[in-house]
């Protein structure tokens, strides 16, 4: 008998278990609520799947809630820890906790909520591959099943883009490690000879892992850019002279000449950098949405790699390992594009070109994938996306990266109208938010589908 449910969420990393518990927490009647995960352990995905304990969240703790209503929620579960009986409140609030930690915190309340619910939460463990228009609702298909639901919800997280080289069909692991594939970067020997691919976020993850296991052999690090993850000032300080609304009427150039000019002010009033950034936080949307689609474009080409280096900054512990690294020559930074690899019998051997047009040629043991996410949706990979966008009942966002949506994540079908019955949280709405992967945001987006399918506030009926 085909299972039937009032929400279906597809996807139980962070998106899909903020979603679920907002749902728990203002249903009103006795709804039917799943999520559909493959993976053995809820509220993970990507960011959390890890257990080491070097890997920080790149948030602090007391900006961390689950929840926009209670925004001292992780930091009051955080202290309330019995290893920080003893601790600063303040120093907790403003430092970095383990990453573990976190998916821990969001298993912990969602089943909270679901013991605090009319609603009724299944979680079923099957990978989605399918989802057909069916009467008043969705039928959702896996390998060997189905089921169907009034409203769906896509949660399905960050897709990891392949190395963009030729010859990395030939490479397979252990010569070539996905950076999110923690064990595998673990498992690297301490005198390797190591390459990791991209200067961003997953790259830190895995030259932290590295070091953590004593590495003594060369980490090189590599990328088109050659822009490492900037830190957070060690102390919070928010710039409130800076207005950011009169960033809209500007283009994109004439937007990052106006932020360093305030960067130059703040620094000559005693104020860090990052506080011009920190003022920025809650206007990331908005000024992505206030560009016209040829500086968005701008944006994409020339900028976005310097805007996601201060705006997604790590804990100054982190930078102060990758720093330590570089200062002792264990660490070297290349600015170059990666052409090819080739796959020897004892080494992989890569081949780069510089922008001054010199060719690099490095003979390592092991190669990371830490080009990052992928965005292009037709990029993906993904069977529940392609069935998706080639039925028509999606289409590729603005500028082919995540999906078209509105501003409340109702999925755009190929006829340009938004289903209300079927939408988007999360990075898949890059295109139309930017700034569509952080808790910060996605709470808010996860709190906002609630509210509107559940009718709480607007006097519509629960479902």
């Amino acid at each position: 008998m085909q299972s039937r449910f009032d929400i279906a969420i597809v996807g139980g990393g962070a998106a899909g278990i903020l979603a679920a518990m907002q749902c728990l927490r203002q249903a009103r009647s006795p709804l039917r609520i799943a999520v559909f995960e493959p993976a053995p352990r809820l509220a993970e995905g990507v960011a959390y799947a890890t257990d080491r304990a070097e890997h920080l969240l790149n948030v602090p703790t007391g900006r961390m809630s689950a929840f926009p209503d209670r925004p001292d929620d992780f930091l009051d579960w955080f202290a309330g820890r019995p290893e920080h009986a003893d601790a600063s409140r303040q120093a907790l609030a403003h430092g970095f906790a383990q990453r573990r930690d976190y998916g821990t915190y969001l298993r912990e309340r969602l089943e909270q909520a679901r013991q605090a619910s009319m609603a009724q939460l299944e979680t079923l463990p099957h990978r989605i591959t399918g989802l057909q228009h069916d009467g008043e609702g969705w039928r959702l298909e896996w390998r060997d099943g189905q089921a169907w639901a009034r409203r769906v919800l896509l949660a399905t997280g960050n897709a990891p883009r392949p190395l963009p080289v030729r010859g990395s069909g030939a490479l397979a692991r252990p010569r070539l490690v996905d950076a999110w594939d923690y064990a595998g970067v673990a498992s690297i020997g301490a005198d390797a000879e190591v390459c990791i691919v991209g200067t961003g976020l997953s790259m830190a993850d895995a030259v932290l892992t590295l070091a953590a296991n004593g590495h003594r052999g060369r980490i090189h690090v590599l990328s088109r850019h050659a822009l490492l993850p900037l830190a957070h000032a060690t102390t919070h300080a928010v710039d409130e002279d800076f207005d950011a609304a009169e960033l809209h009427a500007l283009g994109t150039r004439a937007r990052l000449r106006r932020l360093r000019r305030q960067m130059r002010d703040a620094a000559a009033r005693g104020l860090p950098w990052q506080a011009v950034m920190e003022r920025l936080r809650p206007h990331g949307q908005a000024l992505w949405r206030s560009l016209p689609a040829g500086e968005q474009r701008r944006f994409l080409r020339h900028a976005a790699r310097h805007w996601d280096i201060h705006r997604h900054r790590i804990a100054p512990a982190v930078h102060a390992v990758l720093q330590e690294l570089r200062d002792d020559g264990r660490l070297r930074v290349h600015r170059a594009r990666l052409d090819m690899a080739v796959a020897g019998q004892r080494c992989v051997q890569l081949t780069a070109h510089t922008r001054d047009h010199r060719t690099l040629v490095l003979d390592v043991d092991h190669v990371v994938n830490a080009t990052g996410l992928e965005m292009r949706v037709q990029a993906m990979r993904n069977p529940l996306l392609e069935q998706l966008l080639g039925d028509g009942h999606a289409c590729p966002g603005t500028h082919g990266i995540g999906l078209a949506t509105d501003r409340e994540g109702r999925l755009a079908g190929a006829g340009g109208r938004n289903r209300d019955d079927l939408r988007v949280i999360g990075s898949l709405r890059v295109g139309e938010a930017w700034e569509s992967i952080a808790v910060p945001e996605l709470r808010v987006q996860a709190e906002a589908i609630a509210r509107d399918w559940l009718g709480n506030g607007s006097g519509a009926s629960q479902l």
